[in-house]
């Protein structure tokens, strides 16, 4: 296996998302993505940046030259770029969770 092939069936793994979609989200067919984690192909520039762009990942990452950027983000200032699953935590959910985490404050 590639390491492209490697990481794009981690990425997709990690998120608990099926091959078809991952094809539906890039707009290809399933086999034509299930090569690319297969190692059979290898996705061209587009692809690649369509595919950083759906993990929210940088190119580099992809190619193997580098380990995922970690992102700190401030809840209390931003609190729509929390997700479970892919998808938006809601408002009702995210008191809950700040809640949890003020009484984990140091």
């Amino acid at each position: 296996m590639s390491e492209i092939s490697t990481r794009l069936t981690y990425l997709r793994e990690r998120q608990g998302w099926t091959k078809t979609r991952v094809a539906q989200a890039l707009g290809m067919s399933l086999q034509k993505y299930a090569n690319y984690e297969y190692g059979s192909r290898e996705p061209d520039l587009e692809t690649i940046a369509k595919i950083a762009s759906l993990y929210d990942v940088s190119a580099d990452y992809l190619l193997g030259r580098k380990t995922p950027e970690k992102h700190e983000i401030d809840l209390a200032k931003d609190p729509e770029v929390l997700l479970y699953n892919g998808h938006k935590v809601s408002a009702e959910d995210m008191e809950v969770i700040k809640a949890i985490l003020e009484r984990h404050e140091d």
